[in-house]
This record gives C-alpha cells, structure tokens and sequence, in this order.
C-alpha cells in the first residue's frame, strides 16, 4: 500500500490499524537540537483520545506515546524520530458480523475492490484511530514553528450539524468537550448530541483552523501552492469532505471589489484570501476550514450489500462518535502544523537569503479577515484571530 508519507522536506511516515497492536509513524527532516520529550506531544494527543465525554466514542485509550528514536538527552538528533502509540482497549468481536458485509459510507467495498483483503476490525488502517499519530508528529511540528518563527495554530469547532457555533474567544474552546469557542451555544450542542445519540444516529461538523504570526513567504507558485498543499493534507483527514481556505465559497458571491485584499502601509484591511496569494503566504492569517461528514458507523438500520454482491441490513453496533467532528479539532491543527513546518524548511533551503527593499507590512489591520459564521453576511469580516 502506497500513499502513507506527507511531506518532501519535513515528512511523515504511519503505520498500524485501529485493533493492531500498536499504531505509529516515522518522522523524519526534523531539524537537530530542538528541545522535545513526551509531554510535549502527549499534551496535543490528550486533547484528541477517545473517551473524553459522553459526547464522543467510549474506547478507552491512553495513548501515550513512545519516542523509540531521534532524541538524545532531550534534544532531536537530525535523525528519523520513531513514535509508537499501543492499542488498549480494541474491541474485535463487535465487527463479527461485517467479515463478509460492507457499511455503507464507509471504505470497506474500496478497499475490498482495490486490495481484495481487508481488516474488517474497526476499519482496519481507514480507521480514524490513525489519526493519533498525526497529532503525535504535528505536536512536533507546532513547537519547532513556534520557537523559529513565533508561530500559532488553533481551531475550533464552527457548526455542529444544523448548529452555528460562533466565535467569541480562544480561552473557551479548551473549557467544553466541543471545542467550540462560544460558552453560550454549549448547553444547546449537548442537549443535541444527548438526542442525537439515543437515535442512533450521526451528524457532521465544521472546524475552523487558525495559524496566526506566520511569515511572508511560505509556499511556492504552480504545484507547490502552500493552499494546495494545505486543502490536500486536510482532505486527507478521515470524513472529511470540504475544504475552504479564507473566504472560500462565499468569495463566489462577492465582488472583485470586496474580495481583494487592499494593501496599506499599515496592513491587509481584510483577510478573504485566508493568508495566501499566489499560493504563497502573505504574513496574515492563515485561516482553513473544513467540512466533516456524518460519521458512517451508525445503529440506524442502512442497506448494503455483501461480497456475494446479496443485499443485506447493516447495523453498527460498536463504539462510534456520533460526531467525529467533535475530536477533530486537533488532527485540523496538527495537519495544518505539518504542513507550514514542511514549507518552513523549503522556504529555508531556497529562499532563506533572499531580501527586498520593500517593507514587511503587517498582518491584517485590527485583525479583520473572513467571517467564522456560515451564514453570515459576505461582506463581514469579523476574525475568528481576533481575540
């Protein structure tokens, strides 16, 4: 199977599946002499296990990791950096039933055509439980980005199925299990999951993620895009179905006039490119938001078929988050993480001695930029980056 590394400079290699032994990955490119340990990365894992609330899969995991390699008396080496994550709570006999039987909305027929064996346990390898490790080495990523170069990436939770959850403070979003930004709207996203959950059912989110301080630069024009770069590493995300950088689609309604970002000795006045033009960074916030879909393993009765091709009844009686779009906040950073270090590095190796007569202007003035809210008015440009 091919398709597991991220990255050209700064790269990511995972390994293992949701009822394995253990799951991991492999990073590699990391500069030398950046100060790390466990409780580095085991903070950001912390925020994304399962079991956390009521309100997300009941798999009890402790995922602690273990550095194997790469880091001697504290400090990276230079060398690949070896992460292992063991299972401890894998439950395989509630998956008896689909040996022969695919879920609809899930990757068991594709993987069945394409490989023609499968691990039917959990998901096997397309399980979000690979996630983990992303969040292990983008934990390495944001600390090294924000030693060299002050850099700050946080998300939060910015709809929940039919909610609105609008932007009020970055203190909030790590008070609640949703990640949401906003105390208010908390009561009413719990009284809905509670709902949710006793139908059986599942429901999509929409995660808002904000990396603020980084420099003007970043990314390359044609098939190096930073954005592009960005959008692919996002949709490589389990469930994840859209990706909008800045504006995004509501740029479809506005005028030219509106939409660009004017320039004035002070700052951009607005921010609807999200922090990238010409798929390179401007020194504004780079701001992605991302669609989830409903979680596909639900207890709602669906139609399927099984590899005779017959047609069957499938119900998911596992573990399952009714939203996996709850714990999604951190695997959104830690992609966007893995990605701007990647480009860090690039930009290094290139551009590093690269000076210009004209000034670095600033970010944007008074941090405006693109509206968090799905509907709000296109010509808003409240900032998420704004407290």
């Amino acid at each position: 199977m091919a398709g597991n590394t991220l990255g050209r400079v700064f790269t990511v290699t995972s390994f293992g599946e949701s009822h394995g032994p253990a799951i991991g990955c492999v990073v590699d490119g990391c500069p030398p002499g950046l100060a790390l340990s466990t409780e580095d990365i085991q903070q950001d894992l912390d925020r994304r296990k399962p079991g956390t609330s009521r309100h997300v899969t009941q798999r009890q995991e402790s995922d602690r990791v273990e550095i194997l390699s790469g880091v001697f008396e504290g400090r990276t080496t230079g060398t690949p950096i070896a992460l292992l994550i063991r299972n401890e709570d894998q439950r395989s006999r509630d998956y008896g039933n689909l040996i022969d039987t695919f879920r609809p909305g899930h990757a068991d027929y594709t993987y069945w055509q394409k490989y023609g064996i499968r691990d039917h346990r959990g998901g096997g390898r397309s399980s979000a439980r690979e996630t983990a490790v992303r969040v292990a080495a983008g934990a390495i990523a944001r600390k090294w980005l924000h030693e060299k170069h002050g850099v700050v990436i946080r998300g939060y939770v910015s709809q929940l199925g039919p909610i609105d959850v609008p932007f009020t403070s970055w203190a909030t979003v790590a008070t609640n299990p949703f990640f949401a930004a906003d105390t208010e709207v908390v009561g009413k996203l719990e009284a809905y999951m509670d709902e949710l959950r006793k139908a059986g059912d599942s429901v999509g989110a929409k995660i808002t993620t904000v990396a603020e301080h980084v420099p003007v630069g970043w990314g390359a024009p044609v098939y190096a895009k930073l954005d592009a770069d960005l959008a692919g590493a996002m949709m490589s995300i389990n469930a994840v179905k859209a990706v909008e950088i800045g504006a995004g689609f509501a740029s479809v309604a506005q005028r030219g006039s509106e939409h660009g970002d004017e320039l004035t000795p002070e700052g951009f006045v607005t921010n609807h490119a999200g922090g990238i033009l010409g798929g390179i960074s401007t020194g504004q916030d780079i701001i992605v938001t991302i669609g989830i879909k409903p979680t596909s393993s639900i207890r709602v009765p669906r139609r399927s078929i099984d590899k005779a091709g017959k047609p069957q009844s499938v119900e998911t009686n596992g573990r399952h988050d009714p939203c996996v779009g709850i714990r999604a906040t951190p695997i959104a950073e830690a992609m966007m993480a893995l990605v701007l270090m990647d480009h860090a590095l690039l930009h290094r190796a290139q551009n590093a001695d690269v000076k210009t007569a004209t000034p670095k202007i600033a970010g944007s003035i008074n941090k405006v930029g693109v509206s968090a809210s799905p509907k709000a008015s296109s010509k808003s440009n409240a900032s998420p980056a704004k407290a």
